[in-house]
């Protein structure tokens, strides 16, 4: 007999929608979505797509109705709940709008539970755009078939940010002056990196991290690291050891 082909196929298309998910239901999709399913994708009446919505998980959606705008999917199977995310956040100083819209996107692919953009003396630039950051990352994880997406914190200056700071989360500061190796530095608990923008921080915002009572100094080796290189290495050290990469 023929093997019975896999169901959906790997081929089948990923998206994320905003609204909350259920068995039953019936989804419109316009805009840049519909132009990707029909224009791309090129799907017809019946084909499946697999739909995550950052609260419930993952289901299987076939195509109900196509028009030349939009379509609608009706939901038929929940395929998997959302994922539990590590409890790690990356607190990342403004550099030049693409390294920072890379380092969204990657830190959206490996794990991260939230994104907080700070400002510092040093930075280059002192706004970000949050859908732009958001839109990176959901491409990110329909492309890495994620179903959580990482909060996205508003930019905040870093003596607030250090003033306001949760009492039982650590912050691991990479200081490229130096530092613990950062790890053997790691340790249970709700985490955070601290990242500084492409000029490092100032003489007084170091000394204001370090006086922290959370802040741990931590080295990432004996090379100086650009700040993007810096945040996603330092986010793989971190699950490596204490994330869910050692599950």
């Amino acid at each position: 007999m023929p093997a019975t082909p896999a169901w959906p196929p790997k081929s089948t298309p990923r998206l994320f929608v905003e609204q909350p998910l259920e068995l039953g239901a019936t989804l419109n999709i316009a805009g840049n979505s519909a132009h990707y399913l029909l224009g791309v994708m090129r799907l017809k009446e019946g084909a499946p797509v697999k739909l995550f919505d950052d609260i419930s998980g993952e289901y299987l959606a076939t195509v109900a109705r196509i028009s030349k705008r939009d379509l609608d999917l009706t939901v038929e199977t929940k395929l998997r709940a959302r994922e539990t995310t590590p409890d790690l956040w990356i607190a990342q100083a403004l550099i030049k709008k693409d390294r920072f819209d890379w380092i969204a996107e990657k830190a959206c692919e490996l794990g991260v539970a939230r994104f907080a953009p700070v400002l510092t003396a040093r930075c280059v630039v002192d706004k970000v755009k949050d859908d732009r950051l958001r839109a990176h990352m959901i491409e990110a994880a329909e492309q890495c078939e994620r179903t959580a997406l990482p909060q996205i914190s508003p930019l905040t200056k870093l003596e607030a940010l250090l003033k306001d700071w949760p009492a039982e989360r650590s912050l691991y500061f990479c200081d490229e002056r130096g530092g613990e190796p950062f790890l053997e530095t790691i340790k249970a608990g709700p985490a955070a990196i601290l990242i500084g923008p492409e000029g490092g921080f100032t003489d007084s915002e170091n000394a204001y991290i370090r006086a922290h009572p959370n802040a741990r100094p931590v080295s990432l080796g004996p090379r100086i690291l650009r700040a993007d290189t810096a945040a996603i290495s330092a986010i793989s050290i971190w699950m490596a050891k204490n994330g869910d990469w050692c599950a």
